[in-house]
């Protein structure tokens, strides 16, 4: 994909994670991306020493405009009108007092592939309300479904929302672009965070709509315990997905225990699963990190961020490898 944007030119008006993150990922594929900044710079270049700036805007030309004066409204006029794509963050209706809306910016340039993102949408009951990541997960349903042993919502330590509504913007924006090549017409995308995080929740709507389960579906939900995550003999954790029974025999004859294999989907918290946890935890993690190498099990270990950049897997795929 290297190279396959290469000509079109994507004005990033954005702050924080969710916009920086879709414009670089579109700059990847080799547009030209101008991250478009007040004066005083993207907040996130203010926060935590500037690092999740650093992070969400490689390969991207700043440049410093006051939209509030006149000449740095007018540079900002000139971008548009050679830019294919507009990506913007603000709160709906902060675009529309600056003159920089979709209906404006259109007249100017009819090919503009517009993407507003924000955490409620552009209306509606809380489109103007301030929100960040941890509030879109738990309105969409997904904070439910990350709880403890106890059924308690556990806080996660990234971002998912502002990553994956910064996915499905660069993928909006990719089609809209595609639907512009065959109509020579621009679009206005209205990309909502809270949403985003809601489209993952399928599974568990179906489940929940029939009846079966209100944690989607139960083999994968931690009910099982060929399907677990476990403690190794140092407290670090290893993940088992030995969802199919082919994988699990593997595992079980590995384990030395064939006659474990008849517990293929039996429950968490039975002396079952207790057996297998004590087996876990008879070799260190470092251990089990080697034998997921080797044993086709779906075994893998939980890796923490930056003991990946160590692992066989992604020193082989050298793009998916962001050392900054």
């Amino acid at each position: 994909m290297e190279g396959a944007l290469q000509g079109i030119r994507v004005l990033d008006v954005t702050y924080y994670v969710p916009g920086p993150y879709a414009g670089m990922r579109l700059a990847e594929m080799g547009a030209d991306v101008v991250k478009v900044e007040p004066p005083t710079g993207d907040p996130a270049s203010h926060m935590s020493g500037g690092h999740v700036h650093t992070a969400n805007n490689i390969g991207k030309t700043i440049v410093h405009l006051d939209f509030k004066s006149a000449e740095g409204k007018q540079r900002m006029l000139e971008l548009v009108k050679g830019a294919d794509v507009l990506i913007e963050t603000f709160r709906p209706g902060v675009m529309k007092k600056l003159g920089l809306d979709y209906e404006v910016l259109h007249k100017i340039n009819p090919g503009l592939v517009y993407c507003s993102l924000s955490g409620y949408g552009q209306e509606g009951p809380l489109a103007l309300l301030g929100s960040h990541d941890l509030n879109y997960l738990a309105l969409s349903g997904a904070l439910d479904q990350l709880s403890d042993a106890s059924g308690k919502p556990v806080h996660p330590k990234n971002t998912f929302a502002d990553y994956t509504g910064g996915l499905l913007a660069s993928e909006k924006i990719l089609a809209a672009l595609l639907g512009r090549s065959r109509t020579g017409k621009g679009v206005h995308l209205d990309i909502a965070l809270a949403e985003v995080m809601a489209e993952f929740q399928g599974n568990h709507d179906i489940y929940f709509r029939e009846g079966l389960s209100e944690n989607g579906v139960p083999e994968i939900s931690g009910a099982i315990l060929n399907y677990a995550i476990y403690e190794t003999q140092d407290g670090r954790h290893i993940t088992l997905g030995a969802l199919e029974e082919k994988f699990w025999h593997h595992f079980c004859d590995f384990a030395g225990k064939p006659e474990w294999k008849v517990w293929c989907g039996l429950a968490q918290g039975t002396s079952e699963h207790a057996e297998v946890a004590a087996y876990f935890k008879t070799k260190d993690w470092q251990e089990w990190y080697q034998l997921s190498l080797e044993i086709d099990c779906c075994l893998a270990p939980v890796l923490k961020g930056y003991e990946r950049h160590e692992h066989p897997f992604f020193q082989t795929r050298n793009s998916a490898v962001k050392s900054l």
